[in-house]
């Protein structure tokens, strides 16, 4: 059976989520529909506007309640948190053994294992779930060697500055 890809977009740059719905985008274009689902950025593409134009081919979830960074929340809320972030997963984990879509963007993935809200193998358990040719793109910024080896490509995202010279 021919599985799609697993692509990953890393790095401490700025770009991984505009770049994962930058394909999200061509993939729609060319007929294929498209799940993201977002974890950890608080508000995020949420409420966009633009982007509930775009449905149904590119759908957008976020199962996080608070609008706030993760990381800032009281330790009850993020227990809540935590709860509504596995229920993200357990959705990812529904699209793919579904074929709901032909790709499906987990953004921020990597930092759900980076804060140790999933870990590897539950990510892993997600991922085995792909039905034939389904694309996956995973973002975030902590990859580890673990990660990196679920994956058929990886894009690392930094930044750069250049001085200019006078």
């Amino acid at each position: 059976m021919n599985k799609g890809m697993i692509q990953i977009y890393t790095g401490d740059g700025h770009g991984k989520s505009p770049a994962a719905l930058g394909k999200a985008v061509q993939a729609a274009v060319k007929g294929t529909n498209v799940v993201i689902i977002q974890f950890l950025k608080g508000k995020g593409l949420g409420e966009s506007e633009f982007l509930k134009r775009l449905e149904p081919e590119i759908k957008l979830f976020r199962f996080e309640k608070s609008d706030e960074n993760f990381s800032k929340l009281s330790d009850e809320r993020k227990r809540e948190e935590i709860q509504n972030i596995k229920n993200g997963m357990n959705y990812a984990k529904k699209v793919l053994s579904t074929g709901e879509c032909g790709l499906l963007i987990l953004d921020e993935v990597l930092g759900l294992i980076e804060k140790e809200i999933i870990t590897v193998e539950d990510l892993k358990n997600v991922l085995e779930c792909r039905s034939e040719n389904t694309d996956i793109i995973l973002t975030g910024i902590a990859l580890s060697d673990e990660i990196c080896v679920l994956a058929d490509e990886v894009s690392k995202i930094e930044t750069v500055k250049f001085k200019c010279w006078q």
